[in-house]
């Protein structure tokens, strides 16, 4: 079975004896967070450290999603790693993988996913954590981010499918601001045009409460390049909004 390797880590997890499926499915790690134990099996996510750079590595053990294309179940990681390679093709900025591989033992079937950390980048919910106190300019170029980053995923013609702040990750580089995703295991091409743009948007303006109403309408209007479209748009999300509420 072909695994994938990204070229420019090869030689450091060559150095490290962590080049192949088997040796980062043994590695000794400490687990981030409590397992996964959704889908009838398990999924696990540790910190892995070498020689100065930082990765993430998934592993999970029948940790299966079935689709139209997958009737009997692929593993959750397959998926996000196929996202990950198609975000790279179109543009999208997004996490980077580094390592993936999936094997058939007995009757586990397994997955390992290596990504590169994202040290000095800070999810949007931190950020928002500290709104009140950040610099108006800085609230600005926050939203002006993450407006570039929903607006480039959607003329993609991909949707996230969980468009949260927690996976919306943010730094400032040389008085720049840059924006990319994380978790794209549900991501699926945009298939209803504006329903999708507006199903994917909500939940992040929603859970970015603090933002206020300004703050949202600056976030549109990178997202749209056409403040003629502001009302309407700003309209659809609070239906939306409600709609949601109104469900519980």
């Amino acid at each position: 079975m072909t695994d994938f390797i990204e070229e420019s880590d090869r030689p450091l997890l060559e150095r490290s004896g962590l080049s192949d499926f088997d040796a980062l499915w043994a590695v000794q790690l400490e687990a981030v967070d409590e397992p996964n134990i959704e889908r009838g099996g398990w999924s696990s996510v540790f910190r892995l450290e070498l020689n100065g750079a930082a990765f993430y590595l998934k592993r999970q053990s029948n940790h299966l999603t079935r689709s139209l294309t997958h009737p009997f179940g692929e593993p959750t990681l397959a998926r996000e790693f196929r996202s990950i390679r198609r975000y790279a093709q179109l543009g999208v900025p997004a996490l980077q993988a580094s390592f993936f591989g999936q094997r058939k033992v007995g009757g586990e079937r397994r997955a390992v996913l290596l990504t590169r950390a994202l040290d000095g980048w800070m999810d949007l919910d931190g950020w928002l954590a500290q709104w009140p106190q950040l610099a108006e300019s800085q609230r600005q170029s926050i939203l002006r981010a993450t407006g570039k980053l929903a607006r480039a995923l959607h003329r993609a013609g991909q949707m996230h499918g969980c468009f949260y702040p927690k996976h919306i990750f943010l730094r400032e580089l040389a008085g720049q601001w840059q924006a990319c995703l994380i978790d794209l295991e549900k991501t699926r091409p945009l298939l209803f045009g504006q329903r999708d743009r507006i199903r994917d948007l909500e939940p992040l303006v929603r859970r970015a409460a603090c933002i206020g109403d300004d703050g949202v309408r600056s976030l549109l209007s990178t997202y749209l390049d056409d403040d003629r479209l502001l009302d309407s748009w700003v309209q659809r999300l609070n239906r939306r909004r409600r709609e949601k509420e109104a469900r519980g």
